[in-house]
Formats: structure tokens, C-alpha cells, sequence
């Protein structure tokens, strides 16, 4: 079916090197996203999501503003500056501080986030990055898998919208892992992020977000 609903701007956030970030700007230059990335924010100007952003043309902010940085916004700076750019959605692609409710409440049900495990297991402050994956070793969890989730004011606790299942494997290390689980990021992020430009994003009656199948909108995944 043939997309008819307003392109979408979406602001990115990120803190480190920025592979999720790639992944959406690349499906947006390709056509299969039906929106663009207009601004990028980050609490690390010198972060390799921000050195992409710099060579793709789009504008870096940074927020929060850091000790050594004369040039960070404040929370409602920030709000301000994306109300500015027009921006639909806000997408946490590795962003590793927490929203301030400022933020949160001008784009309510806006803010996705992605974080590489099963939610609501091995989240939380403190969960990020490899102590993720360490962590899930360590348990003996036979499954892990990025989670996609609408960003609330607390880490890791807002609505689920989309999960996939990884193996974990007798031997593994928090390395290999990781590989795998990264790599299932990049697809699922892009996929989720298609559905939420094409205003395939519905909410059941108790709040539980459902993204509805393209081919069959009365099919949800």
C-alpha cells in the first residue's frame, strides 16, 4: 500500500558511536523510511554519532551541558529547539542520560528508546552498554534481545513496543553477544521506526502500544 500520511522529522539522540543513528539515516536516504532525521543531540560533542551527523549535514546539539562545554542547552532550550525543527518523534539511539520530564511531557507517547535486552529484565540505571550483556551471561538467561520502548521518566520502565529474541549460547562472551544483539538493533530499530512514521503505532485500551502489520492493519506484531 502506497504511504499517504505526512513524512515525519525526527531528532536522534545519542551518546556514543552512533550505529542505530547510521541505521535510520540510511533507511531514510533509501527511501524505505517515510521520514528524515533533522537535528542530532548528544551529551558527547566529539562522539562518533556526532562526527556522522557533522558529515551528513545535520545540525548537533549538545544537551546536557557538560562541565568542560560552553554551549549545552537547557531542558526547555532543548524543547524549544525541536519545537523549532518541528520534530514528530524523538529517537534514543545509545543516549545514556535521562530524559528530564520537561522533555517527556511536550512529546508524551514521542520518545523511543532502544536498549539491548529483554525488558524489563537487566534494565535499569546502570544497565548499558556491555554490563548488559555481562550480566545476562552471568545469570544463565538462555534468550536476550534488543527492546524498543516508549521513554518515560525513569530508565528502562516505559511501554514496550517491540522486542526480538537472540540466543544465548553455551560459550558465549559478553562480546559475541553483544554482536549478535547489535545486529538485530539496526533492523528492528529501522522497522519500528518505519511503523511510527506511517502511523502504524496504535494503543490497546490498558496503554500497551501495538504496531499494526502494513500488510494487514487489522494484524498487530
Amino acid at each position: 500500500a502506497q504511504v499517504t500520511v505526512r513524512r515525519k522529522k525526527l531528532a536522534v539522540f545519542v551518546s556514543g558511536g552512533g550505529s542505530n543513528f547510521k541505521s535510520i539515516h540510511e533507511a531514510s536516504k533509501r527511501g524505505s523510511l517515510h521520514g528524515d532525521v533533522l537535528v542530532l543531540v548528544t551529551n558527547k560533542s566529539e562522539c562518533g554519532g556526532a562526527e556522522y551527523a557533522r558529515n551528513n549535514g545535520i545540525p548537533v546539539i549538545l544537551f546536557p551541558k557538560a562541565k568542560d562545554e560552553s554551549n549545552g542547552l537547557s531542558p526547555s532550550d532543548v524543547v524549544d529547539t525541536l519545537r523549532k525543527f518541528e520534530v514528530d518523534f524523538i529517537l534514543l539511539a545509545g543516549y545514556l542520560k535521562l530524559i528530564p520530564a520537561e522533555l517527556i511531557r511536550a512529546y508524551e507517547k514521542s520518545i523511543l528508546n532502544i536498549h539491548p535486552s529483554l525488558l524489563p529484565a537487566f534494565g535499569g540505571m546502570g544497565y548499558y552498554g556491555m554490563k548488559v550483556h555481562k550480566a545476562v551471561i552471568a545469570s544463565g538467561a538462555r534468550f536476550s534481545g534488543p527492546t524498543i520502548h516508549f521513554v518515560d521518566e525513569h530508565y528502562d520502565t516505559g511501554r514496550i513496543l517491540a522486542q526480538r529474541l537472540v540466543p544465548v549460547l553455551a560459550n558465549d562472551t559478553a562480546e559475541e553477544l553483544a554482536t549478535r544483539v547489535l545486529n538485530e538493533e539496526h533492523q528492528l530499530y529501522v522497522e519500528v521506526v518505519e511503523a511510527v512514521c506511517e502511523d502504524r503505532v496504535v494503543w490497546r485500551k490498558d496503554g500497551v502500544p501495538l504496531i499494526q502489520i502494513k500488510e494487514n492493519p487489522n494484524e498487530f506484531r
